[in-house]
């Protein structure tokens, strides 16, 4: 790292450094994403017909993942999958003859998706679903082209909640969102080497950063282009009746980016952020 770039880094940390970075990203529209932040998101409830348990959470997580298209799906992978909202929304909408690997890397966090899974499905969903503990950067070494449909809801800075945490403000930098997308970047390549020609892969995050988000497409893009598989990007077409009866919920709307769509709170009742791209990866020439 250069001179500038260090001192740059070094200035750019705390409370003061998060408030220039983002503003300098959102302009004017900073001040009214951190109110948005500032109030409390409302979860809405899944209650997925004959399970134990309701699940709550965020509206714009549902339609992220509804963003998925599922139909004719046989094998499903939820990458990085606790705490499990994403994965029931997942589940709940599968064929009858599909099946949902779920997977999370850390065992306590694994043993808490386990148990979302076994409460919050009916036995005939659940026994379907495979929970795992493993580190999705490594899974391709192990297997390649295997499903047909994968979510990566990949770990992010979390700005919302960096925000509204007076510790993980003063120490947020820069350097943690290098951090960060040095390890999106191994999930992101994991999955896409997982996918099946003519498979789709949803990746997502709730962070606001474009180097995590649009940027990481860009990426796959310039890796994977230029041996012969090539993928396009898909538009979001969320069906509500995939969901009916399940939840009472309004769909946040959602902002086209380069290679994506984004979910703000500023304009969309406090829900997100999140940020989703859909990506189907075409046969080799």
């Amino acid at each position: 790292m250069g001179k500038k770039s260090s001192e740059k880094a070094k200035k750019l940390s705390g409370a003061e450094g998060f408030n220039q970075y983002y503003g300098e990203l959102y302009g004017q529209r900073w001040e009214a994403l951190k109110t948005s932040f500032e109030k409390e998101n409302q979860p809405v409830e899944y209650k997925v017909t004959g399970a134990e348990k309701s699940y709550f959470l965020d509206s714009a997580s549902v339609l992220a993942a509804l963003c998925l298209p599922l139909k004719g799906a046989e094998n499903i992978l939820d990458l990085c999958a606790a705490p499990g909202g994403k994965t029931l929304v997942l589940a709940s909408r599968m064929d009858e003859d599909a099946k949902l690997s779920s997977n999370e890397r850390s065992p306590e966090r694994k043993h808490r998706l386990s148990v979302v899974v076994e409460t919050c499905l009916p036995l005939q969903i659940s026994e379907r679903v495979q929970t795992s503990c493993s580190d999705g950067s490594t899974w391709c070494t192990r297997q390649t082209e295997c499903f047909d449909r994968i979510l990566l809801d990949a770990p992010c800075s979390s700005e919302r909640h960096v925000y509204n945490d007076p510790k993980y403000l003063k120490d947020w930098s820069l350097s943690r969102i290098k951090t960060v997308t040095t390890e999106q970047w191994a999930l992101l390549s994991s999955a896409y080497r997982l996918l099946e020609p003519d498979g789709i892969l949803l990746y997502s995050t709730c962070a606001l950063c474009p180097d995590e988000n649009d940027e990481m497409i860009e990426r796959l893009f310039k890796k994977f282009n230029k041996d012969g598989t090539v993928f396009e990007l898909l538009s979001p077409s969320p069906e509500l009746s995939e969901i009916e009866g399940f939840t009472k919920i309004t769909l946040p709307q959602y902002e086209k980016t380069k290679y994506g769509y984004q979910i703000l709170p500023d304009v969309s009742g406090g829900a997100g952020p999140i940020y989703f791209s859909i990506i189907k990866k075409l046969k080799s020439l």
